[in-house]
This record gives C-alpha cells, structure tokens and sequence, in this order.
C-alpha cells in the first residue's frame, strides 16, 4: 500500500478514537476479538475451578484435601481482590494507558496462574488465587472502556452483546476442558490453560489494540480502597464462619458481619468527603444506573452460588465424573452464547426495562424450578433448567450493562466499566458466601443428628461438627469408617445424598426469592427511555438504528 494510504488509514483511527459517536476504529471488531479473549481468560478461570472443587476436596495425594470453607475463599479470595481493586487499576490505566495496563494484567495473571496450578496446601492455593485476583483487576477496567472509545454508539449494544456471550463460551469450554484435564491429570493442570489463552490475547492486543488514556484521570484513593477491602473481606468471613460454626449467634460470626458493614459504612462516608474517590457513590443516585447495577450484581449471584453446589450435585450425588460434570453445563453456556448477541433485538422491541424484568423473573423460575431436580430425576429435567436459566441470564446482563454505560458521560466511560465488573464479581463472591452457607446450615441440620447416632463411632464433637458440614466431608469419612470395619456407617450414604438434595433446594428457593427482589428494583427504578448525556434517547429506536 502506499505511504499515502497507510497515512490515510491511521488519521481514520485517530479520528474514530478521538469521536466514536461518528466513526468507528476501522479494525474494531478485531480489537474486539482481543478483548473477548482477555474476558475469556477471567472468567475461564472461574469455571474451571467449579469443575475442580470436588477434587481438590479429596486427600493427598489425588487432591488438597480442602474444606468447605477453604474451597469459597479459594473463589472469593479471586473475586473480592479483584473487585476491590477494580478502580485503582482503572485509573493506573486512565492515566498510564489501557494497552499498557490490559498487557501487563495479562502477564501477571499467566503467571499467577502457574503459581496456582502448583499449589501444595489449601492456604497456598487461596493466597496464589488470591494473586490471580490482583492481575485479573488490572486487564478488566480497559475493556468496556475501550469497547466505548473505538465503536460508534450505535454499534456499542451489539458489541457489548458480543462481550457479554464470550461469557457464555468461557462457561462452555471451562468444564469441558477442566474436567478432561481432571480425567487424566492433577488438578492443578485445571489452572494451566489459562497460560496458552494468555499468550494468545497477550499477540493480538500488542499487535492492533490502540493505545488511549482519560486526559484527566482521577487520582488514586489508598484509603478507600483499603476501607473497601477491609469491609468486604471481614463482611464475607462472617457469612461463611456461620456456616462453618453452624451458629449465627456466636460474637465471631455476628461481630464480623457487623464489623465489615461499619468499614463498608465508612467507605462510603470516605468517599463522599474526599476530593479523588475511588469509587464516586453519587453515581448511584441515578435510579437508571442503580437498577442496572442491581441487575448485573444479583444475575451473578444466582450463577455462581448455583454453579459452586451444583459441582457437587453432578459429582458428589450422582457420581458423574469431572468431564461429564462438564458437559452437563453445556446447555446453560450454549443458551448464553446464543442469546446474548441477540438481546438487542428483544430491546429494540420491547425496550431494556422489559427485558430486563423479564429476564430477572425467568432466572427465579428457574431456580425455583430445580425443586424438581432430585438424587434420582431424568437427567434431562436438569438441562432443561440449566438451559432456560442461561437464556435469562443472557437477556439481563448486555440491556443492563448497555444502560450502565449509557448512563455516564464518555469521558468517564471507564468508571462505568469499573463499576459493572466491581459488582458482577462482588455478587458472584456474595452468591458463593451466602448461598454456600445457606447450604452448609440446611445439610448439617439434617444430617449431624444422623453422624451422632452412629454407633461406636468414637468421633468427638469437633469431628461429628466437620463430618456433618459437606456431603464430600460424610463420603470421606464414611471410607475412612469402613476402612476400619464399621461397615454401619455406609448407611449414612443414602441420607447424605438426600439431605444435600433438600439443601440444595432451600437455597435455590432463596435465591429465586432474592431474583425476584432484583426485578421488582428494576421494574420500579429503570426508566423505558434511556437517558444518555446530552439528552434522552429511546433505547428501542437506538436498538433499531443497531439491527439496521
């Protein structure tokens, strides 16, 4: 091409970057490919992990022999460091670049990845995905932003439909390929495919991704990103020692919850009195941007709390193996690959508070629905569930994270992305907190009873306490048992299996009701017209203008 030409296409790029609402970055749906890829990457790592739980769960050598408890702080130590770190790696990249930060998160999160596939105690794995968590925080602030600075507003809803169904592919080939790893490697191989992923965006983004900063970035907040970590950290503790004490009551369970509340209460008098906060809380009087910040929070919350047990579901009560577990998440992950790109017509129709309501109200269906989902149902009932929950889910999450967006200026078009990704991963460590407490207390009401009346059993308080806390905990100590000649304890087998059924289904029920919540908040605060800077624009005309 002629040196006139390359001129040419590289004065069209500065053009599209510096006004994306009249011209789009001529290689933006590559770029696009290069993002998807780095959301593929965090999210791949989360469902892989679910596959891996039950594993881990065993003995050495086969696994780490990880508790309940340990197995959602290895998830939660990921998601709260990441959430709280969202915003400060958000303005590192205002201010440093996005390319920059995107790379350098990349590489980070490989190699945290390497130091977590080799991980040789439950403590080691929480502080190495722990780790993981902090690269993670540095590669999501860019992307939204970067979706909004090189794709015109029209196009900016398809785009983000594209973004939000790679979530999809992430669910669909995690399990997959984490459980055929399981099959015929050590668990740690799970963490390892995140390495050839990495490389992979790490060449398309160095190679087309345009470099851009805010041109005033905000300044960095030490103290309210401390008071929020502080705050989350010692909120969620005390949610999962209630389940590990089996006592609400108890000063370390409720003194926990109250401190971390008071330290989140802090945070938001912080924010609110200090010149460069990390997080603006003022945005949330914006009743728009607020119930769509609800939606996408509560939508993660459903699926990852429902992801964490049903692992245990699929292969703790009905004996599948890893891989198979894996491809009974398929039709969830394919309803979301499928749907999500196709939302913007459903809001081009009916607009983004109908859909999303509508999608809300579906997810609590379903998850009211699993009440049919037994120790012994056709298997069939499960993906059939599995399947219409990921199809509500997918027309929540672009309409809700397209309003989030469209309701900041562009110039703080990161923040928004900053906040959509900080509560996505905070509901998702709440839903694995409360929902996976809510199904330790249910399973050990029904089965400690049971442990205790075993006969010469010779277990003290503290080991009836454990053994009655998972269903994987009663398998293991049950082997254990029979191994020593008390083939009695076999009997327990068949209750454990019920009482995580009737567990399962006191949680799914509670967090349908919480879904339910969810759609009335949007249903009441998410106006029919979307009301972007400079003037109110119909979400529907402006879907039409994207079909077009």
């Amino acid at each position: 091409m002629p040196s006139g030409g390359v001129t040419a296409v590289s004065e069209s790029a500065a053009r599209a970057v510096e006004h994306p609402e009249h011209a789009g970055h001529p290689r933006r749906w590559i770029i696009l490919t290069g993002l998807v890829f780095s959301l593929l990457v965090v999210v791949l790592d989360n469902t892989v992990l679910n596959v891996a739980l039950k594993t881990m769960s065993e003995p050495k050598p086969k696994g780490l022999g990880a508790s309940q408890s340990d197995l959602e702080w290895a998830i939660n130590s990921y998601t709260l460091i990441f959430a709280g770190l969202l915003f400060t790696w958000g303005i590192l990249a205002d201010r440093l670049g996005r390319k920059r930060i995107l790379m350098l998160g990349m590489i980070l999160f490989g190699l945290s990845s390497l130091l977590t596939a080799y991980a040789q105690t439950p403590a080691e794995l929480i502080a190495a995905r722990a780790a993981m968590g902090f690269s993670g925080a540095a590669i999501m602030p860019s992307t939204l932003a970067i979706i909004a600075n090189v794709f015109p507003r029209h196009e900016q809803p398809k785009a983000i439909g594209i973004w939000s169904g790679s979530v999809g592919l992430a669910i669909a080939i995690g399990p997959i390929v984490g459980g055929a790893l399981l099959n015929n490697f050590w668990w740690g191989s799970v963490f390892l495919i995140n390495v050839p992923i990495t490389v992979i965006a790490f060449i398309v983004m160095l190679i087309l991704l345009p470099e851009s900063k805010n041109p005033k970035p905000g300044s960095l907040d030490p103290v309210g990103v401390l008071l929020e970590m502080a705050g989350l950290v010692i909120f969620v503790y005390g949610i999962i020692h209630a389940g590990d004490t089996g006592d609400w009551g108890a000063p370390s369970v409720w003194g926990s919850i109250a401190g971390g509340l008071l330290l989140l209460v802090g945070f938001v008098f912080w924010e609110l009195h200090t010149e460069h906060p990390a997080l603006d809380v003022r945005l949330f009087a914006n009743r728009m941007f607020s119930a769509a910040v609800i939606s996408v929070a509560l939508t993660f919350f459903a699926m990852m709390g429902g992801m964490f047990f049903f692992s245990f579901y699929l292969q703790s009560v009905r004996g599948y193996s890893p891989l198979m577990s894996g491809v009974f998440m398929l039709p969830f992950a394919a309803a979301m690959v499928i749907f999500a790109p196709l939302s913007s017509n459903m809001v081009k129709r009916f607009g983004p508070r109908t859909v999303a309501v509508s999608g809300l109200l579906a997810i609590a269906v379903a998850m009211a629905c699993y009440q049919f989902v037994t120790q012994s149902s056709p298997m069939w009932i499960y993906l059939l569930i599995a399947f219409f929950q990921g199809a509500a889910m997918a027309n929540v999450m672009p309409p809700a994270t397209t309003t989030v967006m469209a309701a900041l200026p562009r110039q703080i078009a990161g923040v928004g992305s900053s906040v959509n990704n900080t509560v996505r991963q905070l509901g998702g460590a709440l839903g694995v907190a409360v929902l996976g407490t809510i199904l330790t207390t249910a399973y050990r009401s029904r089965m400690q009873p049971l442990v205790d009346a075993i006969p010469n059993s010779h277990l003290t308080p503290a080991e009836s306490h454990y053994v009655s806390g998972s269903i994987e905990a009663t398998q293991q100590a049950v082997g254990v048992a029979v191994s020593q000649g008390n083939t009695r304890a076999t009997g327990l087998l068949q209750p454990a299996d019920a009482s995580f059924v009737h567990a399962m289904h006191v949680t799914t029920l509670t967090g349908s009701a919480i879904m339910v919540f969810a759609a009335v908040v949007v249903a009441l605060w998410l106006p029919r017209k979307v009301t972007q800077p400079g003037g109110p624009v119909d979400a529907a005309s402006r879907a039409e203008s994207v079909a077009a």
